[in-house]
C-alpha cells in the first residue's frame, strides 16, 4: 500500500509540474514579446508629457492610443512567434498556449453569455403552416408558461398549451409530411410530441456544432462552449475577447439567409391609403370591425383630424425617379422613417385591421443598419415590402444553397461585399428567379434584415450572387463582411439561439481580480503554514506538506483537465487552503488524546489515524455532496468554484491521510517521531469541563430569536443580484470621487426610475443595475440601456468624451452583466432546488451513517438555524455595510458552502457521541454529550479557525467580486461553530428522551439480573 501510494504520488508530482510549466513558459514568452513591443513604441513614438507637455487631459488620450499601439504590435509578435519553441524539450508556444493553465474572462477581460435555444422557430419550421392560428396562440401560450417553468420542457409546454388552445383538435395534421416525415394524419399526439422532442434534441445539438465551428473561426484563444440539453441554454465563454456587439451578432445570428422578390411603392398605394384610414378610426377607439372596413369616409363618426395620417406621416415614403432613358424607376425600398419611429410602425403594422389591408403574401422587413464613412449610424432605416410564397414564410430561394462564401470587393463601386457560390439546384433557381426579374429589385436578407437589394440587369448563371456590406471600403466592413462569410459558411441555425445572460468584463478589473485572488491566496497560505508550525510542533510540516501538495495537485489537476479558473475559482483555493488542513488538524487532535492517555507514539498515531478515519469520511463526503449539488446547478463562474472545491476536497483526503500517513511512517521508522505538543497547545482546552447541555434553554431561545430573524427577512426582502432578478448591471469607473446619490439622480432622469447604485472598491467606481428594459430583448434595447446611461452621466465624465467611448471601450464601463427575465427565473428554481437537494442528501446520508432519526433532524436543524442567520444578515444590513449584499450565485455557493463546512464540524462531534455512548456505560445521555463536545472542542476551534482566518484573509485583499461571498461564508463558519456545539448536540437529548444515544448505550441501559446461589440439599 506504501509503495503504491508513493508511485501515485510521486506520478501526480511529476504531472502537475510538468502541466503548470507550460503556463511558465507561456508567461515569460508574453512578456518577453510585451518588451519588445513597449521598446518598439518607445523608439518610434514620442512620450506623452513630450508631445504634449503641460496638457494632462492630451496626455492622458495620447497615452491611451499609445498602450493601443503597445498591445496591437505585441499581437503582431506573438502571431509571428506561433511557431517558435519556447520550452526546454521544444514545444512551440501555439501548442503551449493550448496546454497553459485557462484564466476566466473575471480574471483576464472578456465575455461570457448564455445562449437559450429557442424552439418556437424549429415548431414553426417544421409544421406544414407555420401561420395556423392554434399553432401560433399554442406557441404564445407556451412562451409565457416557460417564464413560469422555467425547468420545464419547451416541447411539452407546447403541447399543453396546444391542447389548452385547440381542444379536440389532433397535432398530426399540422406536422405529418411524407416528404420529411415518418407521421400520418392519422398518428397520436403523444408520437407527434415524441418526433418533436426528436427534432429538438438534433436541433439543440446541431446549433451547438455550428456555434463551435463559427467560434473556432472568431479569433480568441481557447474559447470555451458548454450545451446543457436538459436546460436548452448554451454557455460560451470568450475570454480576451473586445467587441461585444461583434459577438452578439456572431452568436445570435440563425444564419437564415432568403432571396425574395419585392413589391413597389405604386403596387401597395392604394393598401397603403386604406391601412392609414383604418388605423385612424382604430386609434379614434372605433371598434366595430365593419365600420373600421368601411372604404369611403362617410362612416367615420370621429371627429375632425384626430390621429389623421398617423402612419403615412412617419413613413417617409421614397419617391420613384427617372433611368436614363426616361422611364419610372421605384426603388427596393419603399420607405424611410426615422429610427425613433420604427417601433410606432411596428405596432401599427402589427395591429390585424390594418395587417388585413395588405396583399397576404407579403411581410414588412427592416434593413440593414448602415453607417456613414467614420461609422457614424444614419438615423434612419429603410422598409421593405417582401414577397413571399402563399401560405408560407419561405422564399423562392433559401441559404440551404449556398456552398461558399467569402469576402471580396466590389470591382465598379469599390465596396465591401460577400461573395457567394451556390450547388446546381439554388444556381437553376436563381437563375430563374433573375430572368423572372429583370429589372427589378430582389431583395437579400439574413435573419430577417434585408442586407442589400440590388437591380437584376440580366439573368445571372452560375449561381453566383453577393451581398453589399456598404459603399465604403472601412475596417469595420471588412470584419463585419467576414463574420457574415463565416457564418454562411458554417451553416443555418435550425433551431436559433438568444442570449438571456451576459457579462463582458474589461481587463483592468480583470487585473484588479488577479492581483485581489493572489494577494489572497499567498497571505493564507503563509498563515496557516504558520499556524500549523505553532499549534503541532514539528508534526506542523506533515500538515504543511500535505497542503503543499493539495494546492499543487489541484492546480496541476485543473490545468490538464483545461478547466478555467475563474475568481470564485481561487476563492476556492483560497478556501482549500483552510480545508486542505482540516483532515490533519483531526487526525492530530486524535493523536494528541491517545497521547494524553498514555499510550506510546506509535500505537496513539496508529490509533489515531484508526479512529480519526470514520469522522474525516462523514465530513468530506458531506461537504463534497453540497459542492456536486452546486455544480450541477450553477451556471459559469461558480461552476469553477464548485469544480475547484469538489477537486481539493478529494485531494485532501489522498494528502491528508494517506500521504500524511507515509510521511509519518517514513520519519518514525527511523527511531523518531514527531512532536504534536507545543507550550501554547498544551495550555488551549487543557481539562475543558464545559456543561454545554446544561445551557441548552439559553441556547434555546436564541434560536428562537434566530428563527423569528429569519421568518422576519423573508418578509423583509432582499436586495436581489440582477441574475435573479433580471435586468443589467455595470461597473463605471468616473476617475474622480461621485457620491452614490447624484449618480442615482442623473440615471432617474433617463430612465424613468432610480436605480441600484453601489460603491465598487473606492468612491471612484460605481456598481449601477437597474430593471429598465428588462422585458426588451436584442441588441437595439442594449444600445437604448447603454445610451441613456451615457447621457444621464455625462456631466460627471471629461468634457469631450462621446458615446462610442464610453459604451464601446473599456475605458470607463468596467464590467456589464445582463440578465434576461426567463433565465433569472431559471437560476432562482435551481438555487431553491439546491438548497433543497443538498438538505434532503444530508438527511438522508446522515440517518445511513448513524441509523438514527435524531441525528439526521439534528443536523437539519442546525443548518436551517446557519442558513436564516445569513439570510438575516443579508437582508436587514445592506444598508449599513459599505459593500454590495445581493441574493446572487456567489451567496447561494455561499449558503451551500456553509451547510458543508456547518455539516464538518456537526459529524465530528456526533461521531464522538456515538463512539462515547459505547464505551460510557451507565453515564446519562447529558454527561456523554457534554465529555463529547469537549473531547472535540480543540478539533472543531481549529477547523473552524483555520477556514475562518482564510476568509477573513479573503474578504480583505481577495477584491470586490468575492467580497459577498466571503461575508457570507465568515458569518456562516461562525454560526456553523455555534450551532455544532450548542443546536445539533442538545436535540439527541429533548428528541426521543427515553431513547438511548446509540445501540452500545441500549445494551447499558438493560438492568442486570444477579443470580442467586442455589442452596444443594443432601439427598434423602
Amino acid at each position: 500500500m506504501r509503495a503504491l501510494v508513493s508511485i501515485f504520488a510521486g506520478l501526480l508530482i511529476v504531472i502537475s509540474l510538468y502541466q503548470l510549466s507550460f503556463t511558465w513558459f507561456v508567461n515569460s514568452h508574453e512578456s518577453a514579446m510585451t518588451q519588445k513591443a513597449e521598446r518598439f513604441v518607445k523608439n518610434n513614438f514620442p512620450a506623452a508629457t513630450t508631445k504634449y507637455p503641460g496638457d494632462k487631459d492630451a496626455q492622458v488620450l495620447y497615452q491611451d492610443s499609445l498602450n493601443l499601439l503597445v498591445r496591437a504590435r505585441t499581437q503582431r509578435l506573438l502571431d509571428s512567434t506561433k511557431d517558435t519553441k519556447i520550452t526546454w524539450w521544444g514545444t512551440t508556444y501555439q501548442k503551449s498556449k493550448e496546454s497553459e493553465l485557462l484564466l476566466g474572462l473575471d480574471l483576464q477581460g472578456g465575455i461570457n453569455v448564455t445562449l437559450d435555444i429557442e424552439l418556437e422557430g424549429l415548431i414553426k419550421g417544421l409544421a406544414n403552416n407555420p401561420r395556423d392560428a392554434n399553432l401560433v396562440k399554442a406557441i404564445q401560450v407556451a412562451d409565457q408558461k416557460k417564464l413560469t417553468n422555467g425547468g420545464a420542457n419547451f416541447i411539452d409546454l407546447f403541447a399543453t398549451a396546444f391542447r389548452e388552445v385547440s381542444p379536440g383538435v389532433k397535432l398530426a395534421p399540422l406536422f405529418a409530411n411524407t416528404n420529411r416525415n415518418k407521421l400520418k394524419f392519422e398518428s397520436s399526439d403523444a408520437e407527434v410530441v415524441r418526433y418533436l422532442h426528436d427534432q429538438a434534441s438534433a436541433g439543440m445539438k446541431q446549433t451547438f456544432q455550428v456555434l463551435t465551428k463559427r467560434i473556432d473561426k472568431f479569433g480568441v484563444s481557447q474559447p470555451n462552449i458548454q450545451l446543457d440539453e436538459n436546460k436548452g441554454i448554451i454557455s460560451v465563454e470568450l475570454a480576451g475577447a473586445t467587441d461585444p456587439d461583434r459577438v452578439r451578432k456572431y452568436l445570435q445570428s440563425s444564419a437564415n439567409l432568403q432571396f425574395w422578390e419585392v413589391y413597389n411603392i405604386s403596387e401597395l398605394s392604394n393598401a397603403m391609403q386604406n391601412a392609414d384610414r383604418v388605423l385612424q378610426r382604430y386609434l379614434n377607439g372605433v371598434k366595430d370591425s365593419a365600420l373600421l372596413s368601411k372604404q369611403d369616409s362617410t362612416s367615420d363618426t370621429t371627429a375632425g383630424a384626430l390621429n389623421r395620417n398617423a402612419l403615412v406621416r412617419i413613413m417617409h415614403f421614397i419617391q420613384p425617379t427617372q433611368d436614363a432613358k426616361g422611364q419610372v424607376r421605384y426603388a427596393s425600398a419603399i420607405a424611410t422613417p426615422l429610427l425613433k419611429d420604427t417601433s410606432a410602425i411596428n405596432t401599427y403594422l402589427n395591429i390585424p385591421v390594418v395587417r388585413n389591408q395588405f396583399p397576404t403574401n407579403m411581410k414588412f422587413l427592416w434593413g440593414k443598419q448602415e453607417t456613414d464613412d467614420n461609422g457614424k449610424a444614419y438615423p434612419y432605416l429603410e422598409l421593405y415590402a417582401i414577397k413571399t410564397i402563399p401560405g408560407s414564410d419561405k422564399a423562392k430561394l433559401e441559404g440551404e444553397v449556398v456552398t461558399d462564401a467569402r469576402q471580396d470587393y466590389d470591382p465598379v463601386s469599390g465596396g465591401v461585399v460577400v461573395e457567394m457560390s451556390m450547388n446546381k439546384h439554388g444556381a437553376d433557381v436563381w437563375s430563374k428567379m433573375t430572368t423572372d426579374n429583370v429589372g427589378l429589385p430582389i431583395a437579400i436578407t439574413l435573419d430577417d434584415v434585408v442586407y442589400s437589394a440590388p437591380f437584376v440587369n440580366g439573368p445571372i448563371t452560375g449561381g453566383n450572387s453577393q451581398i453589399s456590406m456598404g459603399n465604403k471600403n472601412s475596417g469595420q466592413s471588412v470584419v463585419e463582411a467576414n463574420d457574415l462569410a463565416n457564418i454562411l459558411k458554417s451553416g443555418k441555425l435550425n433551431a436559433p439561439a438568444r442570449i438571456v445572460q451576459e457579462q463582458v468584463v474589461g481587463p483592468t478589473l480583470g487585473k484588479a481580480a488577479v492581483k485581489g485572488g493572489a494577494l489572497a491566496f499567498g497571505i493564507s497560505f503563509l498563515v496557516i503554514f504558520t499556524l500549523m508550525l505553532v499549534y503541532y510542533n514539528t508534526a506542523g510540516w506533515v500538515a504543511n506538506i500535505a497542503l503543499i501538495l493539495n494546492l499543487l495537485f489541484t492546480i496541476g489537476i485543473l490545468s490538464a483537465m483545461h478547466a478555467t479558473l475563474t475568481a470564485p475559482g481561487i476563492a476556492g483555493l483560497v478556501l482549500t487552503i483552510g480545508m486542505a488542513v482540516d483532515t490533519n488538524v483531526i487526525i492530530f487532535e486524535r493523536i494528541k488524546e491517545e497521547l494524553t492517555r498514555g499510550k506510546s507514539y506509535q500505537l496513539a498515531v496508529n490509533d489515531g489515524y484508526r479512529r480519526s478515519l470514520a469522522p474525516v469520511l462523514d465530513a468530506h463526503v458531506t461537504t463534497f455532496l453540497t459542492a456536486a449539488i452546486l455544480a450541477y446547478f450553477g451556471l459559469g463562474p461558480v461552476l469553477g468554484f464548485a469544480t475547484t472545491q469538489m477537486l481539493g476536497i478529494a485531494l485532501s483526503l489522498f494528502c491528508g491521510i494517506l500521504v500524511s500517513r507515509l510521511v509519518t511512517d517514513f520519519y518514525t521508522n527511523k527511531n523518531r517521531h514527531f512532536k504534536y505538543f507545543t507550550p501554547i497547545s498544551q495550555k488551549v482546552f487543557k481539562h475543558a469541563n464545559f456543561k454545554f447541555i446544561e445551557y441548552r434553554k439559553v441556547t434555546y431561545m436564541i434560536s428562537a430569536v434566530v428563527l423569528v430573524l429569519g421568518i422576519a427577512a423573508y418578509f423583509h426582502g432582499f436586495q436581489k443580484g440582477v441574475e435573479f432578478s433580471g435586468g443589467r448591471s455595470y461597473i463605471v469607473n468616473f476617475h474622480k470621487p461621485l457620491n452614490e446619490q447624484e449618480v442615482k439622480d442623473a440615471l432617474n432622469v433617463q430612465w424613468g426610475k432610480f436605480p441600484e447604485v453601489k460603491t465598487y472598491g473606492s468612491n471612484q467606481q460605481f456598481e449601477i443595475t437597474t430593471d429598465y428594459l428588462v422585458n426588451r430583448e436584442g441588441s437595439s434595447a442594449d444600445s437604448i440601456v447603454a445610451n441613456k446611461m451615457f447621457t444621464g452621466l455625462q456631466k460627471f465624465l471629461p468634457a469631450g468624451t462621446t458615446a462610442q467611448e464610453f459604451t464601446q471601450t473599456n475605458k470607463y464601463i468596467q464590467q456589464s452583466k445582463k440578465v434576461g427575465a426567463s433565465i433569472s427565473d431559471d437560476l432562482k428554481a435551481g438555487a431553491v432546488k439546491a438548497t433543497i437537494f443538498a438538505l434532503i442528501f444530508i438527511f438522508i446520508y446522515i440517518f445511513i451513517r448513524f441509523r438514527d432519526w435524531r441525528y439526521s433532524l439534528g443536523t437539519i436543524i442546525a443548518l436551517m438555524h446557519d442558513v436564516l442567520v445569513v439570510l438575516a444578515v443579508y437582508s436587514f444590513l445592506p444598508a449599513i455595510v459599505p459593500f454590495p449584499l445581493e441574493i446572487d450565485q456567489h451567496f447561494i455557493a455561499a449558503i451551500l458552502t456553509v451547510i458543508g463546512f456547518s455539516m464538518n464540524d456537526t459529524v465530528i462531534v456526533f461521531d464522538r457521541i456515538r463512539e462515547d455512548s459505547r464505551t460510557l456505560r451507565g453515564k446519562t445521555k447529558a454527561e456523554i454529550i457534554n465529555k463529547a463536545v469537549n473531547e472535540t472542542l480543540p478539533r472543531t476551534i481549529m477547523t473552524s479557525l483555520t477556514v475562518f482566518l482564510t476568509i477573513l484573509i479573503l474578504f480583505l485583499v481577495g477584491g470586490e467580486v468575492t467580497k459577498g461571498f466571503a461575508f457570507a461564508m465568515l458569518i456562516g463558519v461562525i454560526t456553523g461553530t455555534y450551532s455544532s456545539i450548542f443546536v445539533a448536540a442538545p436535540i439527541l437529548i429533548d428528541m426521543a428522551r427515553k431513547r438511548p444515544l446509540g445501540a452500545a448505550d441500549a445494551e447499558s441501559l438493560k438492568p442486570i439480573i444477579k443470580k442467586q446461589p442455589v442452596a444443594l440439599k443432601p439427598n434423602a
